[in-house]
């Protein structure tokens, strides 16, 4: 996980993550399709190793917290301002439930890996 301090530079954690590329060139996609959640072994652009890549639960908690906020804001919303039957709310939030959470697990895996990259975040080693 070497890396030179103009590297750091060029690249913005954010925006690699978000856009789901190499958090070292900012070229290269980090996952193994277009829509897999798996993540690359090395950068196809540059060939940084990522094997030390361990996101672990964290995109998924925190797309849990705003398809939460998200979701159940807007039935809030609908169910006081237009007071509809049930079925309205399932035909409206299940769907929605559906593609956000799944908009939303490769952003936040992408940005916790470029995160992980930035700070240079791996397991602890005892010496």
């Amino acid at each position: 996980m070497s890396e030179t301090p103009s590297d750091a530079a060029v690249v913005s954690p954010v925006i690699a993550g978000l856009t789901c590329r190499c958090p070292r060139c900012g070229k290269g996609s980090i996952f193994t399709g277009a829509l897999s959640l798996s993540v690359r072994e090395r950068c196809a652009s540059c060939g940084l190793d990522l094997k030390f890549i361990d996101p672990g639960d964290g995109p998924a908690v925190f797309a849990i917290m705003i398809l939460g906020f998200l979701i159940l804001g807007g039935a809030l919303i609908v169910e006081f301002k237009f007071n509809p039957p049930v079925w309205v709310h399932v035909v409206l939030w299940v769907p929605a439930t559906v593609i956000v959470a799944f908009g939303l697990l490769r952003p936040l895996k992408g940005l916790l890996v470029a995160l992980q990259y930035h700070h240079r975040a791996e397991q602890g080693r005892l010496e």
